[in-house]
């Protein structure tokens, strides 16, 4: 009987995947087979940044001497440290694109095991209690239909065994794309952007999810919040840095 169950979930999983295809998050065609995620060709093509990195922030760093980037040797940053699977340069700028803005919510479990094939150890190492989704205004929300950090760290999340805090870190003010703004400006912005609902996490180690960093000023700010509530160390992941 278990024999025959499992024939028939390999069976309706088959046609599911015929009358929706998965795509692949890189090139964005369907991707043959029952259980790939990602094209072969992508694959061969795809960059993790495995060695050569900041030890803070974990950028690619363009002198494999050095230990940290000129970023993060010049300013300081509240997290305690954080790692991103790539950088953020094509295919990978144009698949987070069509993830955030194209209604690509399925490219989440492709990232995932991703982060979990390259940065799981780091992850693991740490031990966290929970992973943070960087929140969305509401309104943002609402525009988009979802949040693509919560979608990426529900993902990761399953894979590593990690609960996620959804909800508890609030988005209250409505900031200006970061993108668009220099650094300084950038942490204007974001002042008194994030709160806690509820008096305190109560959680002493957390990972942040997040799918570009650049500056580290979103990363920072929500980092300000989650210490004043009683998190006592901070990291990141994200699926891109920029350089």
């Amino acid at each position: 009987m278990n024999k025959i169950k499992r024939v028939f979930i390999w069976l309706w999983q088959y046609i599911l995947r015929l009358v929706y295809p998965v795509r692949c998050p890189f090139c964005d065609e369907p991707v043959p087979g029952r259980e790939m995620l990602i094209c072969a060709e992508c694959m061969t093509k795809l960059r993790p940044v495995r060695d050569s990195y900041c030890m803070k922030c974990g950028k690619k760093l363009d002198r494999p001497e050095d230990e940290f980037c000129a970023d993060c040797v010049k300013y300081p940053h509240l997290y305690d440290r954080g790692r991103s699977l790539f950088v953020y340069e094509e295919p990978v700028k144009a698949s987070i694109y069509r993830f955030k803005y194209a209604g690509r919510k399925e490219y989440a479990r492709a990232y995932a095991t991703l982060v979990e094939r390259e940065l799981g150890d780091f992850v693991r190492s740490i031990k966290p209690d929970a992973l943070v989704p960087v929140p969305l205004h509401r309104k943002r929300y609402q525009k988009r239909g979802y949040n693509q950090a919560e979608l990426l760290a529900g993902e990761i999340g399953r894979l590593v065994g990690v609960p996620v805090l959804r909800g508890q870190v609030q988005r209250v003010k409505n900031t200006i794309p970061l993108k668009m703004l220099e650094r300084d400006r950038r942490q204007n912005n974001l002042k008194k952007a994030f709160k806690i609902n509820g008096n305190d996490v109560k959680l002493n180690t957390i990972i942040i999810i997040d799918d570009i960093y650049t500056t580290g000023s979103t990363m920072d700010a929500l980092s300000a919040v989650l210490r004043e509530a009683g998190v006592r160390r901070v990291f990141f992941v994200t699926l891109s840095a920029g350089q």
